[in-house]
């Protein structure tokens, strides 16, 4: 009893022979030092704090509230994103600067603007004359040279009949059946002569014998080409006499010389007769020698013009030289490409303002019903006119050939269809060049009535003349 009152009395009292009390542990709360200190317990020195401002104690309290409560911090986005608001909120948007947007560089039509700059300098400046140097080195080699040579081979069994239908104004006609030509010989087939789509556009009901000499065409290509006008009776009755009974080939654009080789003509030689429909652009300008020789071919020796647009041809040219007298007879041909529907095609914006937008909106959806307008489809004006596809205006023309070196006084033959807004468009371009001629200023009423709706747009195209 004695040893136990005395085990107690050693672990809580002082003296000799008894075991010392452990230090105190450096994890019991700061607070408890505090009051120790100031109750001036172990017998140091009294420690004395000087007294917190309110702002002090204060941002002591929400720190603390902060650190017992970290999911606060989540509110802070939020609470800066109310501050900013109740602050720029307070603050007049009259004193806040401006931000303009400009558009880029080579993306609005800026030529009116630059015409009237230039003007004065063009009209002071009329040294230069193109005319006189022009033609002084037409080619490297020192002359023109046919780009082909006419075949005395004779051709192998024909694989089959290709039949395309050749859409677009004359520009893709004639691409289309250059192509076809260069096609049909590739694959060793029988080529029908093309037909020519008809347009909403153009409204052009001309069959291909209306626009080129057929017989010219058939005798020229008979040795590289077999070429006839109609497909036999006895391969159309497997097909019901029906041309839309037969095979047709939708055929991606740009496509390759193999891709024919290795699609069209398995289904050629099955068939005998295939149709490719629509034929514009289907063919890649990326070709071996052999079949960019039949484009040659078709396109500057079979393809010739019918006689009566070959007469009214001839005639053009002869009053043309008899007008540009003072310069050798010699004259420029420039082929316009500014009508509406062209463009409407192009999407680009000129300075016809709200007026232009809505001619152009209709002429879009008259020719090509719902392709512009179709969900998702997105027309960047102004990137298309940065790209470099939006197509010449008069004024244009007209800045190109002054900055070419061609003077005022150099005759201009102008071919092209209805000009959009002539009224006002074309105005610059005679300023610039007084003695342009047009196929109604070299040509009467009567001459040109036969070829209202034929030709009467396209003379003087292609490199024919």
């Amino acid at each position: 009893m004695q040893n136990h009152a005395y085990n107690r009395l050693g672990s809580f009292g002082s003296g000799g022979g008894a075991t010392p009390s452990p230090p105190s542990s450096p994890r019991r709360s700061p607070r408890i030092h505090r009051r120790q200190a100031k109750l001036g317990g172990g017998g140091g020195a009294r420690l004395v704090q000087p007294p917190r401002s309110l702002a002090q104690r204060a941002a002591l309290a929400l720190l603390t509230i902060l650190l017992r409560r970290q999911a606060i911090f989540l509110f802070a986005p939020l609470l800066y994103v109310a501050a900013m608001l109740i602050y720029m909120g307070s603050i007049s948007l009259d004193s806040v600067p401006r931000i303009i947007s400009r558009p880029a560089p080579g993306s609005v039509y800026r030529s009116p603007h630059l015409y009237e700059r230039l003007r004065p300098d063009m009209n002071a400046d009329n040294s230069t004359d193109a005319l006189a140097t022009v033609w002084k080195h037409s080619y490297k080699g020192g002359g023109w040279r046919p780009c082909t040579n006419m075949s005395t081979i004779g051709l192998p069994e024909s694989n089959g009949y290709i039949y395309v239908e050749a859409n677009g104004g004359l520009n893709q006609q004639r691409t289309s059946i250059c192509n076809a030509v260069a096609v049909a010989g590739y694959l060793n087939a029988t080529l029908v002569i093309p037909n020519f789509h008809y347009h909403s556009i153009w409204r052009d009901p001309s069959k291909f014998s209306d626009i080129y000499d057929e017989d010219h065409f058939i005798e020229t290509l008979k040795n590289d080409v077999r070429v006839v006008d109609t497909v036999p009776e006895f391969i159309m009755e497997r097909f019901g006499d029906n041309m839309s009974n037969v095979f047709n080939f939708k055929i991606k654009a740009w496509s390759s010389i193999q891709y024919y080789k290795d699609a069209v003509l398995p289904k050629l030689v099955e068939e005998k007769l295939i149709r490719i429909s629509p034929f514009a652009n289907r063919l890649s300008f990326d070709a071996p020698p052999a079949v960019q020789r039949l484009r040659c071919l078709a396109n500057f020796e079979a393809l010739r013009f019918s006689n009566p647009i070959a007469t009214l041809a001839e005639k053009l040219v002869s009053r043309m030289k008899e007008r540009s007298v003072d310069n050798n007879g010699k004259y420029v041909a420039v082929h316009l490409r500014f009508e509406e529907d062209m463009v409407a095609f192009s999407c680009c914006i000129f300075d016809g303002g709200e007026v232009e937008k809505q001619d152009m909106n209709a002429a879009r959806e008259r020719g090509w019903r719902g392709k512009f307008t179709k969900p998702g489809r997105v027309i960047r004006p102004g990137a298309i006119r940065m790209n470099g596809k939006c197509p010449l205006t008069p004024l244009e023309v007209g800045l190109m050939l002054r900055g070419m070196g061609f003077g005022n006084n150099t005759v201009i033959y102008l071919a092209s269809g209805k000009i959009y807004k002539a009224e006002k468009t074309m105005i610059p371009l005679l300023e610039m060049f007084p003695l342009l001629q047009t196929k109604e200023s070299l040509a009467s009423p009567d001459e040109l009535a036969p070829f209202k709706l034929l030709l009467s747009e396209f003379l003087f195209q292609d490199g024919c003349y």
